[in-house]
């Protein structure tokens, strides 16, 4: 990342900090210490932090704009997707649109206007988007979003289906599976009922299973495997995206897997993943007759700015 680039969402993180008050911004802010940086929940809920709903509009459209300096075009767009879906989700199940139904929360840990390291985060319902700085460098994960629903049903926004792509592409490499390989992929004929790794600090590969190498797939499939991985890398800037790719093909691309638990059916659980020596992916749908999704991106090597801060310590003290 350039350092006009870090500069850019430096200062979009102090213009939305300079906008608050004094009780607003104490709620918005922590030490970069602090254990609250490493703890997160996709599941309804109160977070630390300042939510949306607790904003004036201009303060709403700054902190917004945070999400356009670290998560990419497509990440940003996702990411908004997933704030105004809860929105849906809300207005189909009552009626009204409730005036605090904005529940995302906010931080900024350390501080963005000097030159130690500093994160931002916005976390909530079905949402959490991490970056961390140091330097001139970022992470990014673990990034986490999901959809309920999956498929809007009903009202002006049926048909409505935000992360479509990370279904569809993941049917679409099991189904052009040889029988044997299939076999190796679909590791259970029932599906988990959330991604594995859950909430965890830190995700523990261990706990996802193998299923099929790339190193056993066809041309093709391995074309889909790559679609498919690139499109979570989308979840961050472009230039992170592929340098995120660099370090799969450098780890070796032979080394990631790919499985399948659950049905392979529209409308029934299913659930996917696909892992390899850097990063871990995982998808499940399963909640709400199979039209509520669960996607995850960790980096194995980088969450919470893990190998950037050791970095970043290793030469600055």
């Amino acid at each position: 990342m350039s350092a006009h680039d870090v500069q850019t969402m430096r200062q979009a993180v102090l213009r939305f900090l300079g906008s608050l008050d004094t009780e607003r911004r104490a709620a918005a802010t922590a030490a970069f210490g602090s254990p609250e940086r490493t703890e997160w929940s996709y599941l309804p809920g109160p977070r630390p932090g300042l939510p949306l709903a607790e904003m004036a509009s201009g303060q709403q459209e700054l902190a917004l704009a945070l999400l356009d300096t670290g998560c990419g075009v497509a990440g940003a767009r996702m990411a908004r997707g997933v704030i105004e879906l809860e929105r849906i989700r809300r207005r189909l199940a009552t009626g009204v649109d409730e005036i605090d139904g904005d529940r995302y929360w906010f931080r900024v840990f350390g501080n963005p206007g000097g030159g130690d390291p500093w994160t931002w985060r916005v976390n909530g319902h079905h949402l959490a988007v991490h970056i961390t700085v140091a330097g001139d460098s970022i992470a990014v994960t673990p990034s986490f979003l999901g959809a309920e629903p999956a498929m809007v049903l009903s009202g002006p926004q049926r048909g409505l289906r935000l992360l479509a792509e990370e279904e569809e592409l993941g049917r679409e490499l099991l189904a052009g599976l040889a029988p044997h390989q299939r076999s190796i992929a679909i590791t259970s004929q029932a599906a988990p009922d959330d991604v594995l790794t859950r909430n965890d600090p830190v995700a523990d590969p261990g706990r996802i299973p193998r299923g099929l190498s790339c190193a056993d797939m066809s041309a093709p499939s391995k074309d889909l495997l790559e679609r498919l991985v690139r499109r979570y890398f989308d979840r961050a800037p472009g230039w992170y995206g592929e340098t995120c790719w660099r370090d799969v093909l450098d780890a070796g691309l032979d080394k990631v897997t790919f499985a399948w638990m659950g049905s392979d059916q529209r409308g029934q659980g299913h659930y996917y993943c696909v892992a390899g020596p850097t990063f871990l992916l995982e998808y499940d749908n399963t909640q709400d007759d199979a039209n509520h999704i669960h996607s995850v991106w960790r980096d194995l090597r980088n969450d919470w700015g893990e190998d950037l801060l050791a970095r970043h310590y290793a030469e600055h003290h």
